[in-house]
């Protein structure tokens, strides 16, 4: 071989070797990096599926409280409406039993629920007590016949205004009455507790029995004055959704607002007990 053509082939050895050894120092080429996966979406929150409108005959001492959560139901399910209807509970049972449309039922005692259970027109394993309350006595601020205990409601000069016997306020008083031996000799008897509490605060009364939350909503317009021996009556209200009810899903689910945490919390600032 001639000096030229062997010096050819070096440097073609040569080039093949360092070739080679930069093919093993690089190694193979990376995979492509996979596509991230699409994040998850957040699936919206569901939306209220209740519809309609519903009917709530509620004891007259539960006006002011009724009417907030029937108002913040409403926000909770906008496609729900809350019609209520407040008197005294014995009303409100006679109206019911004569065929008035009504789907939810709240009573201020367990007695005039259990007539609605007798008749069949709601289920007897439907209600649900769902707060207390006690009779507070209130008088004009001025508490022009010094009333000062129970007792002194059955003094001669006092105008005492109380509920008829048939009503739960009626009938608390005279569990008091019954209890203590006091004879109260009122100047009328209403059919609710709010005209009990409409005669005092227009002064046509010296005093009259209420219940405590009465006493609370009427602010500066009374004075209320507890008495010990209102522990002798503690009335239970029970609420439940009427048999013949034509929205029977908005009529429970109102039910459970006012028994969870949101009904009770509005319940015990207007100064009702818990059942």
């Amino acid at each position: 071989m001639t000096p030229t053509r062997k010096i050819a082939a070096t440097l073609l050895t040569a080039a093949v070797a360092l070739s080679l050894s930069a093919c093993a120092g690089s190694g193979a080429p990376a995979a492509p990096a996979a596509p991230a996966a699409p994040a998850a979406e957040t699936a919206p929150a569901s939306a209220s599926t209740l519809e309609g409108s519903i009917t709530v005959f509620a004891a007259a001492s539960l006006k002011s409280t009724f009417t907030e959560l029937a108002d913040e139901f409403e926000s909770s399910n906008p496609g729900a409406t809350v019609e209520l209807n407040f008197a005294g509970s014995s009303d409100l049972v006679t109206q019911i039993t004569e065929g008035a449309p009504v789907d939810v039922f709240a009573s201020a005692d367990e007695k005039n629920m259990a007539k609605l259970t007798d008749a069949t027109l709601i289920e007897p394993d439907a209600p649900v007590d769902f707060a207390t309350n006690v009779l507070e006595i209130a008088v004009p601020p001025s508490n022009p016949a010094g009333i000062v205990t129970f007792a002194d409601l059955a003094k001669p000069e006092a105008k005492t205004v109380v509920c008829a016997p048939q009503v739960p306020c009626g009938a608390a008083t005279l569990a008091v009455e019954t209890a203590t031996g006091v004879d109260i000799a009122p100047v009328s008897e209403e059919s609710s507790v709010t005209d009990v509490l409409g005669k005092v605060t227009s002064g046509e009364a010296d005093a009259g029995l209420v219940y405590v939350t009465d006493i609370i909503a009427a602010g500066d317009a009374v004075t209320g004055i507890q008495f010990p021996e209102s522990s002798e009556a503690v009335n239970t209200y029970p609420i439940a959704p009427v048999a013949a009810s034509t929205n029977p899903e908005v009529a429970q689910a109102f039910i459970d607002f006012v028994t969870g945490a949101v009904g009770q919390d509005v319940l015990a600032n207007a100064g009702f007990g818990r059942p």
